[in-house]
């Protein structure tokens, strides 16, 4: 195998060709950014986020594929990816996930301490995520920490400071993580079953549509509690009742249940995410 070769299979197992990930893992961050600095961000900071959400989300998708090599390869969706098709080799992937943390860390040696301290739990957040499903009945309460602890570090790497907005924010976006990654569980729900895996699917049963609203309506009211919190107008919370009739059509879309609707419905989650940001980015703008 040459080296051309060799990384494009790098570039899959980190899921470059797939960037959905990144982008939810993007938005909050910038959320974070924007309410941080007052709609001024510092540009490096902006610029050092920006390719640090890259390579952690990178590094996670390498240690999930570590984590899952012996349940991918039973799942017709999972079964070629790299590791478990065995093009990749465990310590190939484990030398690539450090690799990109590494990277990542040494992208924020810059910024101040307490964004240096914050990166630690960040980290381990990033590397741990994966092999939760085998023991929390709702991993994506996880993956919503994991994914938004980028706000934390956004105001640490602003201000200083992690101030309660903050944490406001990082709630938020918990619940958001279970919305839509419910939305993603609802798809692979029958090999999860098949191969003893936990999901926030299976944890809401049949009331798994319900739930998934439910995640949708508290995300949407601590954001409102975050933007009073930071003084936001207008433009935000009309920003906020775009996202909320997205979530209307992620209803239209899981009601029933389809996997192929539900799958739709988790990708168009960048669309929330966005029209969140466009909301508070216009709100500063228009001051």
């Amino acid at each position: 195998m040459n080296l051309t070769e060799r990384l494009h299979l790098y570039f899959q197992l980190a899921r470059l060709h797939r960037p959905i990930g990144i982008l939810l893992l993007f938005w909050p961050t910038l959320w974070g950014l924007w309410i941080a600095s007052a709609g001024h961000p510092n540009w490096l900071i902006v610029g050092i986020f920006t390719l640090g959400t890259v390579l952690m989300r990178s590094a996670g998708c390498v240690i999930n594929d570590y984590a899952d090599r012996d349940i991918d390869k039973h799942v017709k969706r999972t079964k070629d990816r790299p590791i478990t098709s065995g093009k990749v080799s465990t310590r190939e992937a484990l030398l690539l996930a450090a690799g990109l943390s590494i990277i990542a860390f040494l992208l924020i040696l810059p910024l101040n301490r307490l964004t240096l301290l914050l990166s630690i739990p960040a980290i381990f957040l990033a590397a741990s995520y994966p092999f939760t499903k085998r023991f929390f009945a709702i991993p994506q309460a996880y993956l919503g920490i994991a994914f938004g602890f980028g706000i934390p570090m956004a105001f640490a790497a602003t201000l200083g400071d992690v101030p309660a907005v903050a944490w406001v924010l990082l709630l938020a976006n918990v619940f958001w993580a279970i919305a839509y990654d419910t939305e993603y569980a609802m798809v692979d729900r029958d090999d999860d079953i098949h191969l003893g895996i936990h999901s926030s699917a299976l944890f809401f049963g049949k009331y798994d549509v319900i739930a998934v609203m439910a995640c949708y309506g508290i995300t949407l009211t601590l954001l409102a509690v975050a933007g009073l919190m930071a003084g936001l107008g207008l433009a935000f919370f009309a920003g906020l009742i775009v996202a909320e009739g997205i979530t209307f059509y992620h209803y239209g879309l899981i009601k029933e249940r389809s996997r192929e609707k539900c799958f739709a419905a988790f990708l168009h989650n960048n669309w929330f995410g966005a029209a969140v940001f466009v909301g508070i980015a216009l709100d500063y703008v228009m001051r």
